[in-house]
């Protein structure tokens, strides 16, 4: 059964699909790639995640930071291109860990999403949202629901009239997006950009 079939069969998703126009995740294998990346980029206007990273890039021969030359790069280099010092040691605990441990697409690839969010949270400055972003956009995993995005919680309170605050609400949404499986992260891709329309 397709995901669009599953997802009709809640009504309220039913009306956000026929009024929103998807956003599309595309495939990148280069775990390791999109975690520096996506690390590099939080809390920051999307403009200047890509200035500091072009930044960042450049700092390397084939601009692309490969762990040994990110380890050896000296903080106070990586402060220069516009890091602070606490997010250039979270790109150093990223390169660190990928030198140490295995971080191939071929090995994720055979875990769970549960697993896998397990196996990476264990780098210090990668939370639980930043792997849910991996797996949905990078890996297309299509059962995940980041209950811990705020754009997806208001989305959803939004689209469904929900009265709840706080952890209510979460588990409320949660309890919603059941409903969905197993095309949990297909639905989030049709809130994300519901959310902002009228």
């Amino acid at each position: 059964m397709k995901h669009i079939d599953v997802l009709k069969r809640d009504k309220t998703m039913a009306k956000i699909m026929e009024a929103t126009k998807p956003y599309k995740a595309t495939k990148n294998e280069d775990v390791y790639y999109v975690l520096m990346r996506s690390i590099a980029g939080q809390q920051l206007s999307v403009k200047a995640a890509d200035t500091i990273w072009d930044r960042f890039t450049d700092l390397f021969p084939d601009n692309y930071p490969h762990a040994k030359r990110v380890i050896k790069t000296h903080e106070d280099k990586l402060r220069s291109v516009g890091f602070s010092y606490q997010k250039a040691g979270y790109l150093k605990n990223i390169a660190q860990f990928s030198l140490e441990n295995k971080m191939e697409y071929a090995h994720l690839k055979t875990l769970s999403d549960e697993d896998i969010i397990e196996y990476l949270t264990q780098i210090k400055g990668v939370g639980k949202w930043t792997v849910e972003m991996l797996l949905m956009f990078s890996l297309t995993r299509k059962n995940v629901f980041p209950s811990g995005d705020l754009g997806i919680i208001n989305g959803m309170k939004k689209a469904y009239k929900l009265k709840e605050e706080g952890k209510s609400l979460i588990l409320k949404c949660e309890k919603i997006a059941e409903n969905w499986h197993p095309y949990k992260s297909m639905a989030c891709f049709y809130i994300w950009p519901y959310k902002d329309t009228n």
